[in-house]
């Protein structure tokens, strides 16, 4: 399944608990169709102590949200739709903001 978001971009969330902030996209799970997005949706995880976290406790971190909860921001700070053309230049295939037009990279 070809996804409208990729890792390292702008995303806004238009829908859920996190609505309305925006953050960066850390990674995409295509098979699931979730994604982690900076600063979005945290939640408190429970540790106990181990080698690696002596201390142990409450761990507060970024969890997954659905792709259809996101939409991509443009450089302008309008969340948009994607579609894809062909770049005459280059000949390749860009995603484009259907909203101003522009090439978003």
């Amino acid at each position: 399944m070809k996804l409208h978001i990729k890792k390292g971009d702008n995303v806004k969330v238009i829908a859920g608990d996190s609505k309305g902030s925006t953050g960066r996209v850390l990674v995409v799970y295509p098979e699931k169709c979730r994604a982690i997005v900076e600063g979005v949706n945290k939640v408190k995880k429970h540790s106990k102590p181990s080698s690696k976290n002596t201390q142990g406790g409450i761990i507060e971190k970024e969890a997954s949200i659905h792709i259809s909860n996101l939409a991509v921001v443009d450089s302008k700070g309008n969340a948009t739709r994607i579609g894809r053309r062909m770049d005459e230049k280059a000949d390749k295939l860009v995603r484009y903001s259907k909203k101003s037009g522009e090439v978003i990279k």
